[in-house]
């Protein structure tokens, strides 16, 4: 049986992804900055809960003028024309799309 007051799940990244939200937040737009964005948009999207990474990610958004059309527009455009992961890859990083 659900209960309505249940406390907002935790997402297993959202302490990683705090830290990328948080620079985002001081941040200007740069090709880089819009895929981790979007990658955030996209993973928080569907969760039950991290409700104060979303309203900092919908801050962001805001913050760079953007809708969620546009940034997702802009970032297949990004994605279309360079592996902007693999160029930000530092030795030892890992990839994180879960």
């Amino acid at each position: 049986m659900s209960n309505p007051e249940q406390k907002d799940q935790e997402h297993p990244q959202a302490k990683r992804d705090r830290q990328v939200v948080s620079q985002l937040l001081q941040s200007e737009p740069n090709p880089y900055q819009l895929a981790e964005l979007a990658r955030l948009r996209i993973r928080y999207q569907q969760f039950p809960g991290a409700k104060d990474i979303k309203a900092d990610l919908d801050l962001v958004l805001k913050n760079w003028s953007l809708s969620e059309a546009q940034l997702l527009a802009k970032t297949r455009q990004i994605h279309a024309q360079s592996s902007i992961y693999q160029e930000q890859k530092l030795e030892g990083d890992r990839e994180d799309w879960n």
